[in-house]
């Protein structure tokens, strides 16, 4: 299978919006209007794609402002999303970027980390291709190194399975010479390495070394890391590289010479030109914290560069431009972005209006209630209930959980997170982890019990575990 065909089958099938809707009810529990929106959003992609080549790059993608609290799922959709369908995807937090010219993060690197996230799916997909044939290549010169053949084919063998003087049962013969001695000995070498019965030998291995991984010591410092990157990235590709040899066992010998022959398989120019395709069709970038950015500075104070400046740096960004990364130009588009922000303290219309209207789709997110907690530890895949009942089913323990004990699970939850700050469903997994906290620490001594989580236990655990508002605030 070629490069190409595997770019192709990453994309998957279209899915229509309520197809996509059913997945994320798999995970998220409400907030159905957020669920309509992107995979409205998701949809139009589709259909943006059957349209003529004139009219396909007229129509841009129409980007998502969700509003709510925390916890209440806004990264939670957006993930989903993007794993529903295998697209590029990241997740950045808008107040860690500074303007242009100050010290900090640049927002034109959140377009750098997109497309270094669709390369790597892209080779890791092309390895899962290739990695049948590889197995088999470095499966060869595993056995030519063992047999002294990676060299010169004249030379005696350094090792042979049928030579009693290489320390292995067999009948001493001579197989320098005889081709068919020769596949016998290679046949017998391959059974036995496919039973591991040479495993811990050792052999002697060309290893490639880059000098660039050696020169970009330097920039192993903080906030030096992308430079560092994108230097030792130039460098691995002008410098000569070099082999050194290192002594090894076959079992980590196998593993180094599956890499290297992937290295040669893959060409590493089409992947670059397949992810930068992905990126620019199929990418989307989760833009949270927004909320941080907004609202202008106070009269006679300069520009604030964590706030307004960073929302003049990320607006062409978001309208469309071109963006140099280490794999080439990449153009924005039709990146789809969907940014979040609680927005408690500043509201949408902080933001510069260029910025605003560039999200032209708002969803506001609803607070969870009782209901929603109880279906959340029910009905979500891979569920809190489920996770602690398996974790401590590794230790010999059963857990279960009574009806009414979840119900008062959630209402428990429900109720700090009135009292204090509302932070959603993650209030779940502290409330969790208070309530399981003695069994979980015994229960490496409990093998062979069950426990059942009742309504008492978890009023005796919880109540009076959540502070009154009004102190919380003094506790350090």
């Amino acid at each position: 299978m070629s490069i190409p065909e595997i770019a192709r089958e990453t994309a998957g099938d279209a899915l229509t919006p309520r197809q996509i809707v059913e997945e994320l009810n798999r995970y998220i529990i409400g907030q159905h209007a957020a669920k309509r929106k992107v995979a409205i959003a998701l949809r139009n992609r589709w259909r943006r794609q059957q349209l003529p080549p004139e009219l396909r790059d007229e129509v841009i993608p129409k980007n998502i402002l969700m509003i709510g609290p925390t916890g209440v799922g806004k990264t939670e959709i957006a993930r989903r999303l993007a794993k529903l369908v295998d697209a590029p995807f990241i997740k950045v937090e808008a107040s860690k970027f500074t303007e242009v010219g100050y010290v900090g993060r640049d927002c034109e690197s959140m377009i750098r980390e997109l497309v270094d996230t669709a390369f790597k799916m892209v080779r890791a997909r092309a390895e899962r291709e290739f990695e049948a044939r590889a197995d088999a290549i470095a499966e060869e010169r595993l056995i030519d190194l063992l047999l002294g053949d990676a060299g010169d084919r004249a030379r005696p063998p350094a090792f042979h399975p049928m030579n009693p003087l290489s320390g292995d049962e067999g009948p001493a013969r001579n197989v320098a010479d005889g081709e068919d001695s020769r596949k016998r000995a290679r046949e017998i070498l391959r059974r036995k390495l496919a039973e591991g019965a040479y495993d811990d030998r050792e052999v002697d291995l060309a290893v490639h070394e880059s000098p660039a991984e050696v020169m970009m010591g330097m920039f192993n410092v903080s906030g030096m890391e992308e430079i560092g990157m994108n230097m030792q990235e130039m460098l691995s590709r002008i410098a000569p590289r070099r082999t050194r040899q290192r002594r090894v066992k076959v079992s980590e010998a196998r593993k180094i010479l599956k890499d290297q022959i992937l290295e040669e398989l893959i060409d590493r120019d089409a992947l670059a030109r397949i992810a930068i395709e992905r990126t620019e069709q199929e990418g989307i970038i989760f833009l949270d914290e927004i909320d941080k950015i907004a609202g202008r500075g106070a009269p006679g104070h300069g520009p604030d560069v964590s706030r307004e400046g960073v929302q003049r740096d990320i607006l062409p960004i978001v309208e469309g431009s071109v963006v140099m990364t280490k794999y080439g130009a990449v153009r924005t588009d039709h990146i789809l972005f969907i940014a979040a922000g609680a927005f408690h303290v500043t509201k949408v219309s902080d933001l510069i209006p260029e910025l605003q209207g560039r999200f032209p789709i708002r969803v506001e997110l609803e607070s969870l209630r009782a209901d929603d907690f109880e279906k959340i530890l029910r009905e979500t895949d891979n569920s809190l209930l489920q996770q602690y009942t398996q974790m401590l089913a590794t230790e010999g323990v059963t857990l279960t959980f009574e009806d009414s004990a979840v119900r008062l699970i959630a209402e428990y939850c429900e109720r700090f997170n009135a009292e204090s700050e509302d932070i959603g469903a993650r209030r779940l997994h502290t409330i969790m982890e208070h309530l399981l906290e003695d069994i979980s620490f015994s229960a490496s001594d409990r093998s062979g019990e069950t426990v059942h989580v009742t309504a008492d236990m978890v009023r005796d655990r919880l109540e009076g575990f959540a502070s009154p508002q009004d102190l919380t605030r003094y506790i350090l």
